[in-house]
């Protein structure tokens, strides 16, 4: 084994990547795959999972995808997702928590039923499904090796920024808490909690501002680093936090935002 292979790939494991059709959940279980893997790719529309594991499969990595439909909306549906889980693969060394929803609407008039439907799905979904997956995760783990939660975040949990988006800003920020919380709780199980928090990228989610060529470098010129992000950041972030060069990390919320969680006026004194 190579070097680069010791400290970043992640061959003959299992994962779980939630909402993996589209956008960043895609964007992950793509690199999982490439990285030699086993990828259970699970959303509301299971065409759609099967249709993308089809083509991530055809493009010959060193792992294979494997899509089917799960739902962590209901308590009914996590509990029909854990069931297929153990019934397609006997451990489970990766979590991915990324299946989310989100409402925009002007503060005046946002409605409170908004508030239930986004918590329950980006918190207490993802509380639950990891809960009920721990025991898997729990046997899968060593000491070299601890399984890995990832939870998608967002930099809008980090920086108070809103743009209508209320209950969703804040369910990542309770996101964020939660992994360092879980982080905690699980160490002593081998389990290392982690969370993406990214800023603007490509997805179903952001398609309003990033579908077109011109819409993404207008969004990017507002990030620091002057772009929005693309699948290969999502994939070297993926692979470093699952693979060893990762096995010592846990409780971090890792800012992939070009620089929004950190950005400063520059002119903080130049009117002085």
């Amino acid at each position: 084994m190579s070097y680069l292979d010791n400290l970043f790939s992640v061959s003959g494991k299992v994962a779980l990547v939630t909402g993996g059709a589209t956008g960043i959940g895609r964007m992950i279980a793509e690199a999982l795959v490439m990285g030699g893997a086993h990828v259970l790719i699970a959303s509301r529309k299971g065409a759609a999972c099967e249709a993308v594991a089809d083509e991530i499969n055809a493009a010959g990595g060193a792992g294979r995808a494997e899509g089917f439909a799960g739902d962590v909306s209901t308590a009914d549906g996590i509990a029909a997702l854990v069931a297929e889980v153990k019934a397609r693969s006997a451990r489970l060394d990766i979590l991915v928590n990324n299946a989310g929803i989100t409402w925009g609407e002007p503060y005046e008039t946002f409605p409170m039923e908004q508030w239930t439907r986004i918590m329950d799905v980006n918190v207490g979904a993802m509380f639950t499904l990891t809960r009920d997956l721990t025991p898997m995760l729990e046997a899968s783990a060593t000491d070299a090796d601890p399984a890995r939660i990832i939870n998608i975040g967002s930099v809008m949990g980090t920086v108070p920024l809103a743009e209508g988006a209320y209950s969703y800003t804040m369910s990542k920020a309770a996101v964020h808490h939660m992994t360092k919380t879980l982080a905690t709780e699980l160490a002593g199980r081998r389990i290392t909690v982690n969370a993406f928090a990214p800023g603007p990228f490509p997805s179903k989610m952001t398609r309003f501002a990033t579908g077109t060529p011109e819409k993404a470098e207008k969004v990017g010129s507002n990030v620091p680093l002057g772009r929005i992000g693309n699948a290969e950041d999502m994939a070297g972030a993926t692979l470093y936090l699952c693979g060893k060069g990762g096995a010592y990390v846990s409780g971090a919320i890792l800012p992939l935002d070009g620089g929004m969680s950190v950005q400063t006026p520059l002119n903080l004194f130049a009117n002085t």
